[in-house]
């Protein structure tokens, strides 16, 4: 059968033409188009002073593009961690509860098609939009970089970026995934935005004042030994960690930075005889691997509880 014939593709095609033609994604993408100009802007205004001649980075000098500022606008890789979530909530937050509201969920599935079409074509049209936003973002990025410098990448530095932009859709996509769940949870749109919002929130603003109280509290005395610091800062971290943002800003900081050379607390005697100096690609995918499969698999898991839910749950118009 034809792919642009067979059900699940025409659902797709259906959804992502809503999703373009939606006043909402298109407030969405003039807000994030122009504060990521914005934030190229400043980048460009301050790249000559950002490359120094120590610079272990100084060889990758066109991914300053993405993380460097004057300080007037935060860097690129900012922008994209906190109105990512905002993108991927605003296109999920009423995919299911809306359809039945409005009486076309009962419609669609007395139709002779398969029920997990409609919830896997909601994802897979809304991943589609956002992969090519983000796409046409990160290489408007370059080109208007390529513009001003003058000298194109290297292979390995459009590689990097390419893996930043494969991330952030990863890191959007969870957010998408959890406010399809609560779409499917919720029978009002308002409140599905609400919940996904809250925790948006949650772990924007609170979650890192919480943590910050944790340590405080449980912090260890000034004359602890080094592996009680050395566990601790373990400890913070891991708590750190379960936050997505924390994680995406750690596997891009990495990818887009190559002499980062770890994530975690390191001890005198493995940072003794260290010569500064950037890691090639596959030395950095192996540092934020573990970053990468838990946004990857928190994306899974709101996918599936997702999926479960909308297969039990009765379709009855309102």
């Amino acid at each position: 059968m034809n792919k642009n014939t067979h059900p699940f593709w025409v659902i797709v095609n259906k959804e992502v033409t809503d999703y373009v033609k939606s006043w909402r994604f298109i407030i969405l993408i003039l807000i994030i188009a122009f504060t990521c100009m914005g934030s190229l802007y400043t980048a460009l205004s301050s790249f000559s002073s950002a490359v120094k001649p120590n610079d272990p980075d100084g060889s990758f000098f066109f991914l300053k593009l993405f993380t460097i500022s004057d300080g007037t606008l935060p860097p690129f890789i900012v922008f994209i961690s906190f109105l990512g979530p905002l993108l991927g909530i605003a296109l999920g937050f009423d995919a299911i509860n809306s359809e039945q509201n409005k009486g076309t969920l009962s419609r669609i599935m007395s139709q002779p098609i398969h029920r997990d079409y409609l919830i896997n074509a909601k994802f897979v049209g809304a991943l589609i939009v956002i992969s090519v936003m983000l796409f046409a973002l990160g290489f408007l990025v370059m080109g208007f970089g390529l513009i001003k410098i003058g000298i194109p990448p290297t292979a390995e530095a459009f590689l990097r970026m390419i893996a930043f932009i494969v991330i952030a859709i990863f890191y959007v996509a969870f957010w998408l995934n959890l406010s399809i769940f609560f779409s499917v949870q919720f029978r009002q749109a308002a409140t599905s935005a609400l919940a996904c919002i809250a925790i948006w929130l949650f772990f924007s603003v609170f979650y890192t004042m919480i943590i910050n109280l944790i340590g405080k509290a449980i912090a260890p005395p000034q004359t602890a030994s080094m592996e009680q610091i050395m566990s601790y800062q373990k400890f913070m971290l891991g708590l750190l960690r379960l936050a997505p943002s924390e994680l995406f800003s750690e596997a891009t900081s990495t990818l887009l930075m190559p002499s980062v050379r770890s994530l975690g607390p390191l001890t005198m005697e493995q940072v003794h005889g260290a010569i500064p100096s950037p890691l090639p690609l596959g030395q950095s995918l192996l540092i934020v691997w573990p970053q990468l499969t838990g946004l990857i698999a928190a994306t899974v898991i709101c996918f599936a509880l997702s999926y479960i839910s909308f297969m039990r749950r009765e379709i009855r118009p309102r």
